[in-house]
């Protein structure tokens, strides 16, 4: 039975799990950063570890959305985050007792990085599909705002301090950090209890994978036939893709086009952090609906699209900021209501693999477009205004293109 009010006992559970755990996850990543550049010195080892970490979500979220769904989602939620906490630990260790044997070390952050992607496969999509079940459905808005306020929060106070704790702490020290806050958040969540409606009967061994494939298959056809739903996720796919090459380029834009340093690039990232938290704040707290969130969400998107765009014109820092911190808030607002839509939208036996396949297709263009950002930043001998603006604008076209379907004004005033 779901619950009265936002903040009870499951969903508190949850969330203060979730936050341990992402202020430890800050850490891994500042840690894994940093010790990489000072130990290897190489840009492609670090483009190749982001890219272990962010392919186990394509390639696996639709798995893991028919696992959240045919087993218990809570016992993902414990055992994702016990396994991530083991397996950091693990690391740590490593680099107390052998951390002068740089090759073993990168092997194991690689091993580490793509178990912890893994995890995070089977992980998100249980999450997503559990949070409708803790709280009201009036109030699902709100827990998505406070589940990724944390995040954000946490990426804010990394971005701050982070190069300070790695200076004082070291690695080892910081991995360990990451390994407990997720075996906290492990434990913390053990207590919790997500309603959820289970098949009768279990497949047999042998037919195991086909009936995974059969979920993930049914999955993508609810997706399909709905035309607002289809639509978003193919714009979303295709303004991610659009996006990804600012993301590439934005050092080359800090030190070329501002002409400020290494420090002016984390004050942008922290901009954005900080606009998307005060946009899930703002989102948390209004509600709105129908014909009016439609528009404001068409509206949100296309505006997004302009300011990074026109991201590439600017050569004020003082201004880039501020467009950094309008794209943040703009961004927050949009993904919570979204994910809030697609949750309520979507009927607890499906929702698990309906938020992997979405979390899979909408980040499948993301590897492209990190790789095309670079080739086109080499080919165009690093013309970053001229990319930007059109990156920009396609992405503006993308969107503007997209409010015009019915249909997809039907799915963001929740009518579809």
């Amino acid at each position: 039975m779901t619950a009265r009010r936002l903040f009870n006992r499951d969903f508190v559970l949850l969330w203060q799990g979730q936050l341990v755990s992402q202020i430890g996850n800050q850490a891994h990543l500042i840690a894994l950063m940093f010790w990489t550049l000072q130990a290897t010195g190489s840009a492609s080892l670090m483009g190749l570890l982001a890219m272990s970490a962010a392919l186990p979500s394509v390639l696996l979220g639709p798995l893991g959305g028919a696992i959240a769904d045919r087993h218990s989602r809570k016992g993902i939620i414990v055992i994702a985050d016990l396994v991530r906490g083991i397996v950091v630990l693990s690391l740590a260790a490593l680099l107390f007792t052998h951390g002068s044997q740089t090759h073993l070390i990168v092997a194991a952050l690689f091993v580490t990085t793509i178990i912890s992607g893994i995890m995070g496969a089977a992980f998100s999509p249980a999450v997503g599909a559990a949070i409708p079940d803790l709280v009201p459905s009036e109030r699902v808005q709100a827990a998505n705002s406070l589940r990724q306020l944390s995040v954000q929060t946490s990426r804010f106070v990394g971005q701050a301090i982070g190069g300070v704790l790695f200076r004082v702490l070291g690695a080892p020290l910081l991995f360990l950090v990451d390994g407990t806050s997720f075996v906290l958040s492990a434990g913390s969540e053990t207590f919790m209890r997500i309603p959820q409606r289970l098949p009768a009967e279990r497949p047999a061994l042998r037919d195991v994978a086909r009936e995974y494939l059969s979920d993930t298959g049914e999955g993508l056809r609810w997706i399909w036939e709905r035309v607002g739903m289809r639509t978003f996720v193919l714009t979303t796919t295709a303004v991610n893709f659009f996006f990804t090459p600012i993301a590439v380029l934005l050092p080359f834009y800090v030190t070329d086009q501002l002409g400020r340093g290494a420090a002016w690039y984390g004050f942008l990232l922290a901009a954005l952090s900080l606009g998307a938290i005060l946009g899930l704040v703002l989102t948390g707290t209004l509600r709105l609906a129908g014909r009016g969130r439609a528009r404001v969400l068409g509206a949100a998107l296309f505006l997004t699209a302009l300011c990074m765009g026109g991201l590439g014109l600017v050569r004020s820092p003082g201004v880039a900021l501020a467009v950094m911190f309008v794209a943040g808030l703009l961004t927050a607002a949009i993904n919570v209501t979204v994910i809030t839509l697609l949750q309520l939208a979507t009927p607890q036996e499906l929702r698990g693999r309906v938020m992997g396949l979405i979390m899979a297709l909408s980040g499948a263009a993301t590897p492209l477009g990190l790789a095309a950002g670079g080739v086109l930043g080499d080919l165009t001998g690093k013309a970053i205004p001229a990319i930007f603006v059109g990156v920009g604008a396609a992405a503006a076209l993308v969107s503007a293109g997209a409010f015009l379907v019915p249909s997809f004004r039907e799915f963001l005033a929740g009518a579809e």
